[in-house]
């Protein structure tokens, strides 16, 4: 299942819409009032005022909105009077495509046939989840989980490294025989790293990171190794041998929950989205088929030891 999508939607879903007559298209926007008149009274915009036509076909100012729904969170930071053009431009050569691709009887071909129809399943899905999902992701939800996962949380040590990677254990040993000579790490790493999204631009430099972010043997090499020095042995891994230096060491505070706010959004959708996935999966009979066509038998449910 496209998780990824169905996490998009809802978290569009709960920004919310509000959207003036005046920021959709400027000629709407009410006349400036002089200094001596009352100002009036806000006019809360019509969901079906004609914003355009497009071979008399209607684009409503419900239609914007819902555009403006599924755009992805990182969208939502540009200025209201920029996006709102832009959308409804891009609702109008939809428009004008639909009514070409129907005027030449696509509607009927088998295969428009079927990509229709799972996209109807997918929207009934998609507002099926958002239904469920978004009244639960509020701001103390959040904050709760920021006090469960991070608040309490002891500051960490991070390491600031780089490494050389390479196949062979003598290939490694030869490049830290080259940086005892005075070598320059970064241009070993040029030169020799197999890590190319590393070695050419930036020299093998991982950055700052925790324990766990990286795998056990490379992650204990490089915190057992002191800052402003290089590992004096090859390290082993699964994705070859490495030559390690360390840049530094710092503690990292515990992050602030405005740092993490959007990262926890994530986690808890991803979270809320498993549990209606699950209960949705539980409430039906599924029934699955081997390559004969014969039904497979469910897995017996694991016994309690006594």
């Amino acid at each position: 299942m496209r998780f990824n999508r169905l996490m998009l939607a809802c978290t569009t879903l709960i920004g919310g819409l509000s959207l003036s007559t005046a920021s959709i298209v400027p000629a709407f926007a009410a006349p400036k009032a002089s200094p001596t008149s009352t100002a009036p009274a806000p006019v809360k915009a019509d969901p079906n005022m004609v914003i355009a036509t497009v071979d008399g076909q209607k684009i409503t100012l419900s239609d914007v909105q819902g555009a403006l729904s599924e755009l992805p969170p990182a969208a939502m930071s540009v200025p209201r009077e920029q996006l709102i053009p832009l959308l409804l431009g891009q609702l109008i050569s939809q428009k004008a495509i639909e009514i070409a691709a129907k005027k030449e009887k696509l509607e009927n071909n088998p295969e428009i046939k079927t990509a229709m129809m799972r996209a109807s399943e997918a929207a009934l899905m998609n507002g099926y989840i958002k239904q469920k999902v978004a009244p639960k992701i509020t701001e103390n939800a959040m904050k709760a989980y920021y006090d469960k996962h991070y608040a309490n949380k002891k500051p960490e040590q991070e390491v600031h490294a780089r490494h050389i990677l390479v196949d062979s254990e003598a290939k490694a040993k030869d490049i830290i025989a080259q940086l005892k000579k005075g070598g320059d790490f970064a241009k070993l790493a040029a030169k020799n790293s197999s890590d190319k999204a590393t070695a050419s631009n930036n020299g093998g430099d991982l950055g700052w990171f925790k324990r766990g972010d990286m795998i056990p043997d490379f992650s204990k090499a490089a915190f057992d190794t002191k800052s402003g020095t290089y590992t004096q042995k090859p390290v082993h891994t699964v994705y070859g041998w490495h030559v390690i230096q360390v840049l530094g060491t710092r503690t990292a505070p515990v992050p602030t929950y405005d740092k993490v706010k959007n990262q926890i959004r994530q986690n808890l959708l991803k979270e809320e989205i498993g549990k209606v996935v699950e209960a949705a999966e539980k409430s039906v009979k599924i029934v699955r088929y081997d390559a004969q066509g014969k039904p497979i038998a469910d897995a017996p449910a694991p016994t309690k030891a006594h």
